[in-house]
Order: structure tokens, then sequence, then C-alpha cells
């Protein structure tokens, strides 16, 4: 078994779970209304700043204030374009399916409520047999949530950063101290909240810890949502151990109690669930040292510092041109292919196997 902090005294106390990861991750859109700091955008280039740069031109943050924290050194090709419901799309979906057994899609962004033709999205993934999630920081989805339940959605992961408009502004760009923008950006979230839950779609809320000056932060987070969403506190990739020690200073003021280790062959990203004195559980999402074994060993980041995400799973771009694109890295952008190159390389076939040997370890 890995070593990793959250472990540390629990992990011989309390049920492991280990399932495989099937989820294929896709960017929809990359426009987002909010900005802030710790995003990593997945990968890519805000392409509001970008649209006019040449591949290999990409710098720093532009006029919209939003960021893509690895940009500088993740060696993107590409900026991400819309993905639309056709038979493009469609073929993607179902080459990835079959080649890598994936079962659930999770659409990204940028913020996939501004993609107007998400519903038909959602609908196009269910008739190929995905289950449908959804990441969102809610500005849109009062709109567009009773269309995305209708066909199929069935799940969203709310990422939640204030109650106030102060507790947004810490964590954006300076934009957002307007204290009118950031009233109408909760409000929006408030009422997509309310919208999913209404219309059966399971709902939970993300919350990034940067550092200990977050925690009173997401402290009152829970008190305001936590009648109405399922709790997951994330780390942030680019704060490292300040993040860590932070969500720890959160546990141990919510007196919880760890109950469940989740554990996911193929993937980095693990779980536990703890409970709290009045009996709601909550989850703390983290990052393990996976990597692939093969095409991860020579990268210049697979250290224990450099490299913070690990293997996360593989993501799915569309460029401008229409050209799907497989990732597996958000830090080596690089390592991109486009779809057909990806399904015949030794990539495709190295994350199956690894899967699968992971699984074995896993639950020996």
């Amino acid at each position: 078994m890995f070593e990793h902090r959250a472990l540390r005294g629990i992990r011989d106390l309390v049920p492991i779970r280990v399932t495989r990861d099937r989820t294929l991750r896709v960017k929809v859109i990359d426009a987002c209304g909010m900005t802030c700091t710790f995003c990593h955008n997945e990968g890519t280039p805000v392409a509001t700043d970008k649209h006019a740069q040449a591949v290999g031109e990409f710098g720093a943050a532009g006029r919209s204030g939003r960021v893509s924290i690895y940009l500088a050194t993740n060696g993107a090709r590409f900026v991400a374009a819309p993905v639309f419901p056709d038979d493009m799309f469609r073929a993607a979906l179902r080459e990835l399916r079959d080649a890598l057994g994936f079962a659930e899609v999770h659409l990204t962004g940028g913020e996939p409520t501004l993609h107007p033709n998400l519903p038909s999205i959602v609908a196009l993934a269910r008739e190929e047999g995905y289950s449908v999630g959804i990441t969102s920081n809610g500005e849109n989805g009062a709109k567009i949530f009773p269309d995305c339940a209708k066909a199929g959605l069935g799940r969203v992961n709310f990422s939640i950063f204030g109650t106030s408009p102060e507790e947004l502004a810490q964590v954006q760009n300076d934009r957002y101290r307007s204290s009118s923008l950031a009233t109408r950006k909760i409000q929006a979230l408030e009422q997509s909240i309310e919208v999913a839950t209404e219309e059966g779609v399971g709902v939970s809320a993300n919350v990034v810890i940067p550092d200990h000056s977050h925690v009173q932060r997401v402290h009152r987070l829970l008190d305001r949502y936590s009648s109405q969403v399922s709790l997951r506190v994330l780390s942030s990739l680019a704060d490292g151990d300040r993040s860590l020690d932070a969500i720890d200073q959160l546990l141990a003021d919510l007196r919880a109690e760890p109950q469940e280790v989740h554990l996911i062959a193929g993937t980095s990203g693990f779980r536990v669930a703890y409970r709290l004195p009045g009996g709601r559980v909550i989850k703390v999402k983290h990052i393990r040292p996976l990597r692939l074994p093969e095409t991860c060993v020579s990268c210049r980041f697979n250290n224990p510092t450099d490299c913070q995400e690990g293997y996360y799973g593989v993501r799915l771009y569309r460029d401008p041109k229409g050209t799907f694109h497989v990732g597996v890295c958000i830090q080596r952008m690089d390592l991109c292919l486009p779809l057909d190159q990806f399904l015949d390389s030794a990539v495709c076939s190295e994350i199956s196997k690894m899967r699968e040997q992971e699984f074995h370890d896993l639950t020996a």
C-alpha cells in the first residue's frame, strides 16, 4: 500500500474500498465567468486571452484575469474549442469506451453550464452508454439544468467558493473585488443548487482549501449549505503541504472521525470519508503518487515535489480545427495526442494494463 499522510494511523482501522477508474473527462467549453486563482483549466490556455496567439506562444494570464496554473511549463500546443453533440463526438466517445472500458463521462471546462448545447451533449453521452456528471460553479445552472436532467444528467459537483462577496474575493482575481458582481455569482450558485436538487440530480460541493487562511471560510460554507449538498474538500495542487496542513486543521476543528477510504485503481485521486459529531459525512479528496510505469519514468516532473497531480486519468479535448486530442497529464500537455494516434499508441495499452495491475495490487 502506498504511503500518504492522510492514511497515517487510519488505514488499518477503517474499511478500504477499491474500484477501477472508468471515468473519461471531457472539456466541453473553455469559457468561464470566474477567475479562480488556483485553476488549472484542464491544462489548456484561456482561449479568450490566447485566441490571437500562435501555438507555442502562450504566456501569462491575459485581460480576463483567469489563470491556467501550469501553462508556463506544460507545453500546451493548442487552445481548446467547444465540443459539439455531433457524429465526431459520438465516435470519439464510442472509440474511447471500447478501448479503455469507460462507463462515465465527466464534463468540465471552463464552465460547462455556459455551453448552449449542454443538454444535447448529455443526451448523446447517455445514448453511448455513459453515465454523466458535471463540475460546475453554477453560474448558468438554473437555466440549463432542467433540460440536462431530462437528458439524463446524473450528478453535479458544484465548486463553492464563499458565502459572501468577501469570501469569494479570497480566491478570485481582482475583478471580483466588485461586491455586486460577486453577489450575483453567489446567488446564481444557490439557484443552481436549488434547481438541480428539485430536478432530482445528485448534488455535491467541491471546496478547495489553499491554506490556513481559508479554514474559517469552509466552516461557514458547511453551516450555509449543510442541508442541501454533500461536501467534498479538495487540496490545492499549487499549494502543496500548506493546503494539506489546512485540511488537517479543518478536520481537527470539526472533530471528524474517519469512516472509509476509497481507492480508485488507475487514477491518483482517492477519497477519505469522515463522520462529524452530528452524523454528517464529508469527504476529503487527496492525490497519491501514481505514475504511468513507462510514460512517466523519464518525465522531468517525476519527483515528489514537481509532480502535483500524478496520473489522474484520461482527458478529451477538441481544438478549433475540430480535431479531438487525448491528454494524460495537465502538467505535460505536450503528451497530448490526436485521438486516432492515441488509440494506436503504446500509452493507451499502458493505461489499461496499469489499471488492472493497480486493482490487483490494491485488493491483494
